[in-house]
């Protein structure tokens, strides 16, 4: 769903209630679509998330936390110009748009009292945030919009805030739209026109899947036709615009079978069956969180790594596709034993052979039947010398076929590390745990394809800490330099080792109290689903996890970062409870 007008309404509600009075404390611009604005109120501490990009656009108090840049961005300072130390007021929708005002107490640069606006425009790829002062003139523009832009509307500083053209649909919470004006234009429809295209023709602010839930509960279909609807769709759609002018919206999340968020709204969607499950949240910024946090973070992993993601992608296919042509080389190289016999059955039959011969029929002395083999001639050398040209070939295919061998395997272990450290990149959570990878790949070889990267004074490695239900502590590496340090040097020898078996994943260590051999089954349990989730098995169902005591686990001398061995080892099968495992994570 696109977070539309409806939505806004009462995201702006909460953000009323919750942060009355406020005092903005920190702001923060993690990337350059998003803003963070830390308000402390009577109510506590609250975060303020403001996204203005052109997927994922929206705006709710918001409980994650990202990692900042280490510099600021330019609009983030403006922000902390105008708004440090500001007094929120209280925020409004700009008619019924996706459009709010944020307005904060203040001072100007003469210590006067005033207010100051944030305007949040949250409207697809053409989403902003405004700064203006009180009388609208606009101060800052994260995105500045000019003649060579658009020629209908500008936004850039010192210009006076209008709001977007408007579109030309009924605004629904408005006075004029009753029931007569609604049956009016509803008689003018095809009656075999889909109910939700009709309403989101001529309404603003509605979007697609609240207008389908209408239609479903209007018809029993959420592609109904105007004919299917006729009776029931005036008081269905007057009743879902009584929940926007009474605020009364509910927060709603629809869940797959695999629990992914597929759907959200401010009302329960009844057009949703079987295998889908419709939740109420308990606000409206949990609700946002839950539907955009995974796709969030994907979504701005890619963009901060896009760099590591080219490289790797193309090693990957440079890798797979040398393997392709190594392996059909050493397919040829079985011709080698075929040359050998040839060169065998000419040196045997040497007698009855001239030079100037094209082929030689010979019988096969070494098959069951005595078989006749056609073998070609140089008609330009002597029978011996043919056999010697058979013998070179097939010396050749012997010594390729091994090195063609070694080749493989070479492949193959790079192969297998590039996915360790996709399976990484997978999981990365913020710009230092990027900053390990590139540094790994830069001492793994890969420094001259990596632009503008400089070595920079290593640190240690980011390790994640996750405590069991009784207590015991599970530490867990973040990529392939953080496993080295976590196997290699952070545990005890004596503390447990866990990884999922054949696959990329983490170094899980499951540390042991004092005097403390084996832990309580349940923590092995516990630490063995730890480190099926930190891998690529994350989804799977009975995942298969090794586990040793650590002074098992070797590294081989020169061998890739987070490559170890072990030959001594027990083997469990787990499932990863993601909300179990979330809920151990300590830091």
């Amino acid at each position: 769903m696109a977070f539309d007008a409806g939505m806004l309404s009462c995201v702006l509600r909460e953000i009323n209630e919750k942060l009355e009075g406020g005092k903005i404390d920190k702001i923060y611009q993690p990337s350059h679509d998003e803003v963070v604005l830390l308000i402390r109120s009577r109510g506590g501490d609250h975060r303020l998330f403001i996204n203005a990009g052109s997927s994922g656009a929206r705006m709710n108090i918001t409980k994650s936390k990202v990692e900042n840049p280490a510099t600021p961005p330019m609009f983030c300072m403006m922000l902390r110009k105008h708004f440090s130390g500001a007094r929120f007021h209280s925020a409004s929708q700009l008619g019924f748009e996706r459009a709010a005002r944020l307005t904060f107490d203040t001072h100007d640069e003469m210590g006067f009292a005033t207010q100051k606006h944030i305007i949040c425009e949250i409207m697809g790829r053409f989403s902003n945030i405004i700064i203006t002062n009180a009388e609208d003139k606009i101060l800052g523009v994260l995105k500045s919009i000019d003649f060579t832009t658009s020629e209908k509307r500008q936004v850039l500083s010192g210009m006076i805030y209008e709001l977007p053209p408007k579109q030309d649909k009924l605004d629904p919470t408005s006075d004029e739209v009753d029931m007569k004006l609604f049956n009016k234009l509803a008689s003018c429809a095809e009656g075999s026109k889909s109910a939700e295209k009709f309403i989101i023709s001529n309404f603003a602010g509605i979007a697609p899947v609240c207008a389908r839930e209408i239609a479903y509960r209007a018809s029993g279909k959420p592609d109904g036709t105007m004919d299917e609807c006729a009776r029931e769709l005036g008081a269905k759609f007057f009743d879902f615009i009584d929940i926007l002018k009474k605020g009364g919206g509910t927060p709603y999340i629809v869940r797959n079978e695999m629990g992914v968020p597929v759907e959200y709204c401010f009302m329960e969607l009844r057009q949703y069956g079987s295998p889908m499950e419709v939740i109420q949240t308990e606000t409206f910024g949990e609700l946002i969180d839950a539907y955009f946090e995974e796709r969030s973070r994907d979504e701005r992993l890619h963009r901060k790594a896009a760099d590591i993601f080219k490289l790797l992608s193309n090693a990957e296919t440079r890798i797979t596709k040398k393997m392709s042509i190594q392996r059909e080389e050493l397919s040829d190289c079985d011709e080698g034993e075929k040359y050998k016999l040839w060169g065998d059955l000419i040196t045997a039959n040497i007698y009855r052979l001239k030079r100037g011969m094209e082929e030689a029929v010979l019988e096969n002395y070494w098959s069951e039947n005595a078989e006749s083999v056609t073998i070609p001639m140089d008609k330009r050398l002597t029978p011996s010398a043919n056999a010697q040209v058979y013998y070179k070939k097939y010396n050749k295919s012997k010594a390729a076929r091994i090195h063609l061998a070694e080749q493989i395997k070479l492949a193959e272990e790079e192969l297998a590390y590039i996915y360790t450290v996709l399976d990484a990149l997978s999981r990365a959570d913020g710009e230092r745990e990027l900053a390990e990878i590139r540094e790994e790949l830069y001492h793994s070889g890969y420094a001259s394809k990596m632009k503008n990267y400089t070595e920079k004074k290593a640190a240690r490695p980011l390790i994640a800490e996750y405590e069991t239900t009784d207590g015991h502590t599970v530490l867990v590496g973040k990529n392939n330099i953080a496993n080295d340090y976590l196997t290699t040097k952070l545990a005890d020898r004596n503390d447990w080792w866990f990884h999922v078996k054949n696959q990329p994943g983490s170094h899980v260590v499951l540390v042991c109290r004092d005097g403390e051999d084996d832990p309580p089954e349940d923590v092995f349990t516990e630490a063995a689903m730890i480190a099926a989730y930190n891998s690529k098995a994350k989804d799977g169902v009975m995942v298969p996890v090794d586990y040793m005591k650590v002074r098992q686990v070797k590294k081989p001398a020169g061998s890739k970062p987070g490559l170890v061995i072990y030959h001594t080892n027990w083997s469990c099968y787990v499932t990863p409870d993601e909300a179990k495992v979330k809920a151990m994570r300590r830091k």
